[in-house]
């Protein structure tokens, strides 16, 4: 689980809540039926007209995902896994890779390690995976996009959840405390809006493209040690190279966990 994403939302909606009752509000007026219609009711309306069905139906697993913590090789076993390779591969020769190959989980290593198995050429290698991760980036960023609209229209129709409350609110105008209660009623939508947007639906899109910028780096590794491997570089100088994708200051380490492991 994905503790910062559930931890998040618990601390938003704390705070909201405090704050309201220390302003003097009462937590039961948020329970207000028409703007929560209007906000969560007409926020998915607008995705469903902004975006295709093929792409809206992939909402439960950007919410599972959002949820899960990734399921991703860490830099330091991928850099002793490409040690262990390069090492054999100079004994060996390449072809001596192929049964690991099949025991690889990650589909983008696997690929990778099979084309240099099969003898493909250093810029058609590179091609291939560089136009995988570019597909893989575009796929990502449209699924944040989702979320980063929702952003966009939860703010806009809190507004008009606002000016509907109003409306409403002036056919009260001989009764002042039936006014004050339509007029505060009428805000309900406004903060759900500016709610659900800033706190849930922008965080959630950043999230997304978080994880896909950590993806990415993680690939990036894989295709640097993928061609080094099938250059002949020795598995000390293929150590000092990919470390350099590691902050200086954790560098040490994460070589002394390369070596201990």
């Amino acid at each position: 689980m994905d503790k910062t994403s559930v931890i998040g939302i618990i601390m938003g909606i704390i705070a909201i809540g405090a704050g309201m009752v220390l302003k003097g509000v009462a937590l039961s007026s948020l329970f207000n039926p028409a703007a929560l219609l209007i906000i969560f009711a007409g926020t998915a309306a607008a995705i469903l007209i902004a975006f295709p069905l093929h792409e809206v139906k992939k909402l439960p697993g950007l919410f599972k995902l959002l949820f899960t913590d990734q399921k991703i090789v860490s830099i330091e076993d991928l850099i002793r896994l490409f040690i262990e390779w390069a090492t054999i591969a100079r004994k060996e020769g390449l072809l001596a890779l192929e049964p690991m190959s099949e025991e690889i989980d990650d589909s983008f290593l696997k690929q990778g390690v099979k084309m240099i198995v099969d003898g493909q050429s250093p810029e058609f290698i590179k091609d291939v995976l560089l136009k995988d991760l570019e597909t893989m980036e575009d796929r990502h960023l449209s699924n944040a996009a989702i979320f980063t609209q929702a952003g966009t229209y939860a703010p806009t129709l809190g507004v008009l959840g606002a000016v509907v409350g109003l409306v409403a609110a002036l056919s009260h105008m001989d009764d002042i405390e039936a006014l004050g209660h339509a007029i505060s009623a009428a805000f309900i939508a406004t903060l759900f809006g500016i709610f659900t947007g800033y706190v849930l639906w922008h965080p959630f899109a950043n999230k997304l493209k978080r994880k896909s910028q950590h993806e990415i780096f993680i690939k990036e590794i894989m295709i640097e040690g993928i061609l080094s491997i099938q250059d002949g570089t020795s598995p000390k100088i293929l150590e000092e190279k990919l470390l350099t994708y590691v902050p200086s200051s954790e560098r040490e380490k994460v070589k002394e966990g390369v070596n201990n492991g």
